[in-house]
């Protein structure tokens, strides 16, 4: 209670829109900003949605601006209401505390903007937000010694995985360009060696799931269990390896010119193959081992979903992530809280999301302003994308009273403010030229 009864007496200007005395055109800036940076992330995605959907005509004439400016308004209102509350605080308390920069602020705001948006999105924003915020708060109970980390702890996917029923770099050295007559005859030959190869292990995979048997109870009519396995775990892995190879597009094409061998390393990368291991495996055991159930216990059980979970988890050591921990730990609470509805024995709330979402975002916000070093990288580079790159503007030296360590991750950032406009007498940057 004493560290939330702790205050400093700053105003506005000095602690968050130190770029510019002014609320109202700062509120613009950060306005106009977001609006940009929406724009840019909603108009491709949902025109790249529209297209793998195979949307008709219509949708693109009639609903898919509308669609992108709805989104676009949701993710500005966020970040211009942000700003909104945090000055209306100030002049209402007189002062900061330790939660109005942050939650104070962001929870009003993120609340009025989740209801700008699309009541068919607000489900999937909110688990992603409610994930966000658990592992921030996760990092934040590592950070102050109240949670105590376990070696391999993203291998308790295991137990996650088996509570749900159902579950949706190095670079590669390229051979010498010119090769001698010899080398090129040789190269042929063990092409041809490799084709053949390659003819014959495709010859005995359509073999064994031609001819493969299925078990009655299982539901997979197409295909027989082995070969539901085997293509399980190639869907998955070529999908897993793309979403890597996407991902790392935009820093290749930037090294085009300068370094062009880079690209070679967008399709030859180890996380790429990596992350396709993890979902190859993850799919091909869990569904492995539930054919395997039916046919032992000549039974389709719910239970067999228990075990196939479990065993799946081991498909981790492939791709330990915090982040996947922590949105399957949400899922399974998700999952729980509608079976709880179903049988009765939880209420049903129809604002939950909305709840839960501007809950999840102010926890969010409040680690982006008094500890940026427990919020995930990522989420903090959208945060400077989204004001341009005014959120690391914010005073933060100001703020370390508050004991979280706020300008830890800012090399003692001291802003620039006008005297004229300050409450407390600003302190001078540090030139270090």
């Amino acid at each position: 209670m004493a560290a939330l009864s702790k205050s400093i007496p700053h105003n506005c200007y000095e602690i968050g829109h130190t770029w510019n005395p002014s609320c109202r055109v700062s509120f613009l800036q950060i306005t106009w900003g977001a609006l940009e940076e929406s724009l840019r992330i909603y108009a491709p995605l949902y025109l790249i949605a529209a297209v793998l959907r195979k949307r008709k005509l219509e949708y693109y004439l009639y609903k898919l601006l509308p669609e992108i400016l709805q989104s676009a308004s949701f993710l500005t209102a966020n970040g211009a209401l942000y700003i909104t509350f945090f000055c209306v605080l100030r002049k209402i308390l007189g002062k900061f505390y330790s939660w109005t920069p942050g939650f104070g602020a962001a929870l009003p705001a993120s609340y009025v903007a989740i209801l700008i948006e699309r009541k068919s999105r607000r489900g999937l924003l909110t688990i992603y937000m409610a994930n966000l915020a658990t592992e921030t708060l996760f990092r934040m109970g590592v950070a102050r010694g109240t949670i105590t980390t376990l070696r391999n702890g993203e291998l308790l996917n295991r137990f996650f995985f088996s509570l749900r029923e159902e579950i949706p770099t190095h670079s590669y050295s390229p051979e010498t360009a010119y090769a001698k007559v010899e080398q090129k005859r040789e190269k042929h030959r063990g092409t041809t060696r490799a084709m053949s190869l390659i003819a014959l292990v495709r010859s005995l995979v359509d073999s064994i799931c031609k001819h493969g048997p299925r078990h009655r109870c299982c539901k997979h009519y197409e295909d027989n269990c082995i070969s539901y396995c085997i293509k399980g775990f190639i869907r998955m892995f070529s999908v897993g390896y793309l979403i890597q190879c996407c991902l790392r597009i935009p820093s290749a094409f930037r090294h085009l010119f300068t370094e062009p061998s880079r690209l070679l390393s967008l399709f030859y990368n180890k996380e790429n193959f990596q992350l396709g291991a993890f979902l190859g495996s993850f799919v091909s055991i869990y569904k492995g081992t539930s054919c395997f159930l039916r046919w032992i216990r000549n039974l389709d059980d719910e239970l067999h979903a228990i075990v196939a979970g479990f065993l799946a988890g081991v498909s981790m050591m492939f791709y330990k992530s915090t982040t996947i921990s922590m949105y399957l730990a949400s899922k399974l609470v998700e999952t729980m809280y509608f079976k709880g509805i179903e049988a009765g024995k939880v209420p049903y709330f129809p604002q939950a999301d909305t709840i839960i979402y501007s809950i999840s975002t102010a926890i969010c916000f409040h680690a982006a302003v008094m500890e940026v070093q427990n919020l995930r990288p990522s989420y903090w580079k959208f945060l400077l994308r989204l004001t341009k790159g005014r959120f690391a503007l914010m005073n933060r030296k100001a703020l370390d009273v508050f004991g979280t360590g706020a300008s830890r991750e800012f090399h003692n950032f001291i802003p620039r403010l006008d005297p004229r406009y300050t409450v407390v007498t600003p302190e001078l940057p540090i030139d270090f030229s």
